[in-house]
């Protein structure tokens, strides 16, 4: 096992506050297998995060190397070297990664693997420098462990082993162990910014510490290549729960000829082939790699515990920004990023991937019927946010695999009842809409819950259960009558001559319901707020959900307003082509300085919606073509999406390029989904997300229309038409009496239940009364006006 070198101790600590790394990532890296469970992250030609044993969990900030000639210069290889990386193959997510100093004394070339069945991250090496540097070069890796997801509290220890001399990293129960094939000539454990490697070396070129441990702080280890038994080696990082099985996993990685390991890695991930069908045909080597790359990547999301658990990004947004204190990031399960994923490997062919996510959801719902608004991989709870779109993505899924007959032994039924039952109970507003900022009425988020609830209906009836899936259909319908009416404003002012086309947000303040009134407090604004602006003056393009699942036609009068609209507000042309931003007044972004986002900052472009605007273009009939190749163009190193990029002058002392990724998470999961679907819709000649159902029933006829009216403790409707059906809701069974007459005469209803625990009564308002008035079982008094 080893035992621990002399105890030298580093004196100092406990070292710099730590910090997380940029966010913009150039490669996603993992094993194919699942008995792999490392992750990890390259940028700027390093490795970046690695995650252990979880998706969720980052163990390392960093590992790279340090170069210096003793005497006149000292490197970084993030800051000193120009960098190329690719994959090892077309798709397979291991790199080869070629760094070449600035100065031109040397160059890097490395390929970096994760271990096909070991808990351990592999670098091959090979150092090429001219013949008069040769002998004075000094090469050292420098390894900045974050052990269980924080920079402090770590420790480290120089260890002596029958495979040679080693670092070994811990905290709590979590163990990593550093080594290299040709051994480490001198090796020192300090802390950050007081006596760690990078700060000896930068401060005279020479290493002046030797420390053999490091105890309880921001720490970082250093050890110094011996090149005198060669210009190639292997570094290993190993990962256990156990200071045995680390060291043990670091020295079986390293004993097998990397060659011979990196064969069988490539072998692994091309058992994803069968995902590739849909551009096998592809003579554009370019967007065949790129949609292989996006499929593989989307598989690289999902964690090997807990299967079916894709999570948003391997990134830490802004993390140059963010330490202990914050231990947020995209690596979490959001519901709607996760079915997002799913379908878009369903687009790709694959069944399987989609039916374990469809069962992790079932696990992870609420007893209630929702989902928390994100959470760990292992269910619990990051943020308790109610999004009733998030609700409704499972349901959408059950459908799909269902229509696929892919559901194998799986049944849905439990999950689709409790979620239906939450977003009827809960609605008809949302909380927070797609965007977790605001609630109220989100033209988005009632796209979903409209295909949701049909979907629903038709699983139901399939089922046998006919009575609760007309009540479905009836809410569907109630919703659907309503969007324009909650959504559309009349007197919009961004675009001369168009008054009418959606918001972003109706808050219904009041419960008035009215678009045009009502203001929207916004997130993410500068100090000195609150920031108030007119709800109709806020506009998104989430409306374009409306015609992908079928529920409103591409040439809908308030659609292609509403377009244009959004358009002129939130439309930025770059090199790459055009991009647009989440919503006008948005502050979730870089700031306008160049700065990095902290609590505020100024929305920037999403390559995301430059995709759903793609697809829209599909629905209309013209040709998304152009579109898809800005998505394409708008990627970095191996092909990765990112969430936002920057519109403004390039600032490239912050890494700031115009049209070019910000320091927001890079890739995003979502946005290569997004490309997945649209590679399949073009394909197909029509958008994969289309629910024929839905389609059906909305957009391909006349408009339905709903005849109810419904009611509830969260929606007290004040008015209804005479001769319309007054539906009251209720989570329970109940009785409503009920008159016409102020109470000269009365009615009593039982209330008729369902299967999703939603109970009903329907009273149709009279013709010849002026008011409705109610009382429930609850004791309260209730009255709706009765209109022409």
């Amino acid at each position: 096992m080893g035992h621990i070198a002399a105890q030298n101790a580093a004196p100092g600590g406990p070292g710099l506050p730590p910090r997380w790394t940029r966010g913009a990532k150039d490669a996603v890296g993992t094993a194919y297998s699942s008995s792999s469970r490392v992750w990890y992250t390259v940028a700027a030609g390093v490795l970046t995060e690695i995650f252990y044993p979880t998706i969720d969990t980052p163990q390392i900030r960093d590992l790279q190397f340090l170069v210096t000639d003793g005497h006149t210069f000292f490197h970084d290889e993030r800051r000193n070297t120009r960098s190329r990386i690719d994959c090892v193959d077309e798709a397979s997510l291991g790199f080869t990664i070629v760094n070449e100093a600035k100065n031109g004394r040397y160059r890097l070339r490395k390929t970096v693997i994760s271990h096909p069945h070991q808990d351990c991250v592999l670098m091959r090496t090979n150092v090429d420098v001219s013949a008069e540097d040769a002998q004075a070069l000094q090469l050292f890796v420098l390894c900045a462990p974050h052990l269980e997801a924080g920079g402090w509290h770590n420790n480290a220890n120089v260890v002596d082993t029958r495979g040679g001399r080693i670092f070994v990293m811990s905290k709590g129960r979590t163990w990593a162990a550093l080594g290299c094939t040709t051994g480490f000539r001198r090796c020192s454990c300090g802390y950050v910014a007081v006596n760690d490697g990078w700060t000896d070396l930068h401060d005279n070129f020479t290493m002046d510490w030797e420390f053999d441990v490091v105890s309880d702080g921001n720490i970082a280890v250093t050890g110094e290549i011996d090149l005198s038994r060669g210009t190639e080696f292997t570094i290993g990082l190993a990962f256990g729960d156990t200071h045995h099985r680390a060291i043990t996993n670091l020295l079986q990685s390293l004993v097998v000829p990397f060659t011979d390991t990196v064969e069988r890695f490539r072998n692994e991930w091309d058992r994803t082939r069968k995902r590739f069908a849909l551009v096998a045909g592809q003579r554009d080597q370019a967007r065949r790699s790129f949609y292989q790359r996006s499929v593989n990547l989307l598989l690289a999301h999902e964690d090997k515990r807990y299967p079916g658990a894709f999570i948003a990004a391997l990134s830490i947004p802004w993390g140059t920004a963010r330490g202990d204190e914050d231990s947020s990031g995209y690596h979490l399960v959001w519901t709607r990023d996760l079915v997002q994923i799913a379908t878009a490997l369903l687009a790709a062919g694959d069944t399987t991937s989609p039916l374990r996510s469809l069962v992790y959801l079932a696990v992870a719902q609420r007893a209630d019927g929702g989902f928390y608004q994100n959470f760990w991989i292992d269910g619990q709870a990051f943020w308790n946010g109610v999004q009733l779109d998030e609700v409704s993505f499972p349901i959408v899924l059950a459908w799909r695999l269902q229509q696929a007959r892919a559901l194998a032994g799986f049944d849905p039924i439990p999950m689709v009842r409790a979620a239906c039952g939450f977003l009827i109970r809960e609605g008809p507003t949302t909380a927070q809409d797609r965007w977790e900022e605001s609630g109220g009425f989100s033209p988005s988020t009632l796209a979903i819950e409209i295909a949701a609830l049909v979907c629903a209906a038709a699983l139901l009836a399939g089922a046998g259960d006919t009575e609760t899936s007309t009540f479905l259909l009836d809410y569907a319908d109630f919703l659907e009558s309503h969007v324009d009416g909650w959504t559309v404003t009349t007197e919009g002012t961004l675009v001369p001559d168009i008054n009418r086309h959606y918001i972003r947000i109706n808050p219904n303040v009041d419960g008035r319901e009215d678009p045009n009134v009502g203001s929207l407090v916004l997130a993410n604004q500068p100090p000195g707020g609150p920031y108030t602006y007119p709800a109709k003056e806020i506009v998104d393009a989430g409306f374009l959900e409306l015609i992908r699942y079928g529920i409103r036609r591409p040439d809908d009068p308030v659609i292609v307003d509403s377009v244009a609209v959004v358009d002129a507000a939130l439309k930025i042309d770059t090199p790459a082509g055009p991009c647009w931003r989440r919503y006008n007044h948005d502050g979730y972004g870089q700031r306008a300085d160049g700065s990095t986002y902290r609590g505020w900052g100024v929305g920037r472009p999403w390559p995301l919606l430059t995709g759903e605007r793609a697809h829209y273009e599909l629905a209309a009939g013209r040709d998304p073509g152009p579109l898809i190749e800005s998505l394409e163009k708008f990627a970095i190193g191996i092909g990765l999406l990112p969430e936002q990029i920057w519109d403004q002058p390039s600032i490239p002392e912050k890494l700031l390029w115009f049209g070019r990724p910000t320091s927001a998470a890079v890739p995003l999961a979502w946005a290569h989904a997004e490309y997945i679907k649209l590679v399949r819709s073009l394909n197909d000649g029509r958008v994969f997300d289309s629910i024929e159902p839905v389609h059906a029933r909305y957009a391909a006829g006349p408009r339905r229309r709903s005849t109810l009216e419904v009611w509830s403790t969260n929606r007290k409707l004040a008015t209804i038409a005479r001769g319309r059906t007054l539906r009251i809701i209720a989570g329970e069974p109940f009785e409503a009496t009920w008159t016409a007459t102020d109470w000269q005469d009365r009615d009593l209803s039982t209330s008729t239940g369902t299967s999703v625990g939603v109970w009903y009564v329907d009273i149709v308002a009279p013709s010849n009364a002026a008011r409705l008035r109610f009382t429930m079982t609850d004791g309260g008094e209730y009255s709706v006006d009765v209109t022409e």
